[in-house]
């Protein structure tokens, strides 16, 4: 479903989040299934049947039912299950369908989606279909991505990437410190020497050569946009000599702050 543009989704009119009564039962019928059926577990205690295959479930449980399928479910009076499905079916050749079942541990941005889902349907909110099936392609996009499985080292090397990463987005957003390679070491929880090392592997420049070419950027914004003159420029951006400033600026930029502004 990657390759389908939300307008392809057909939404029908079965949807809801609700609480199964105690003696609530999905009986298995003849007839497989028409459409699709998107079917998240908030909470409670059950079983569904899919296709003559018992999936024990509670929080996190998601299938997604196709055509064709055969369906069943009971639960737990006890704990009854807690329920969002989505009813829907799409217009032309579908190719990257999530698997049929997953239990999600990160449930966080899925549940907000659906949660955004069944509330545009709530009131009449106002282009209530054309946001509801940008959601459900969301949903497909998550659920593919829960069902990419990734090696271990894998996953190191991603978390690894997305510290450095969040640390050039930190030095961008304050470009007027005086950044210390250790304290930003020390905020992708890397030794610095190791964390200089993988930044200028990922980031494609020296920590140092990133901090100077952030700050001559501002600069230049701030002496086009901002209305400030170039000793204001320089004292903003943590300049203490406006000579060195000016050096640094051309050797960056190839002309003189004055040039600029």
């Amino acid at each position: 479903m990657l390759n389908l543009s939300p307008d392809s989704f057909v939404l029908l009119p079965y949807f809801a989040k609700t609480v199964c009564e105690p003696g609530w039962k999905w009986q298995k019928r003849e007839k497989p299934l028409v459409n699709y059926d998107l079917f998240y577990v908030w909470s409670g205690e059950g079983e569904v049947v899919l296709n003559d295959v018992a999936y024990p479930v509670g929080k996190g449980s998601c299938f997604l039912f196709r055509p064709g399928d055969h369906t069943s479910a009971t639960h737990n009076p006890q704990k009854p299950l807690v329920l969002t499905y989505i009813h829907f079916d799409v217009n032309g050749p579908v190719s990257h369908v999530p698997e049929p079942y997953r239990k999600l541990e990160d449930v966080f941005e899925f549940e907000n989606l659906l949660a955004r889902y069944v509330r545009l349907f709530l009131v009449e909110t106002y282009a209530a279909e054309e946001e509801a099936r940008l959601i459900l392609k969301q949903l497909m996009i998550q659920l593919l991505r829960f069902d990419r499985v990734e090696p271990v080292e894998r996953k190191a090397s991603n978390q690894l990437t997305e510290s450095i990463h969040e640390v050039a987005n930190y030095i961008r957003q304050h470009p007027s410190i005086q950044h210390r390679v250790d304290d930003l070491a020390a905020r992708a929880g890397l030794s610095p020497r190791y964390f200089s090392i993988k930044f200028k592997e990922l980031i494609g420049t020296s920590v140092q050569t990133y901090m100077i070419r952030t700050r001559i950027e501002r600069a230049q914004h701030l002496l086009l946009h901002a209305g400030m003159n170039v000793t204001e420029v320089a004292d903003t951006l943590g300049y203490r000599d406006i000579f060195f400033f000016s050096r640094q600026f051309k050797q960056y930029t190839g002309k003189s702050p004055s040039e600029i502004r």
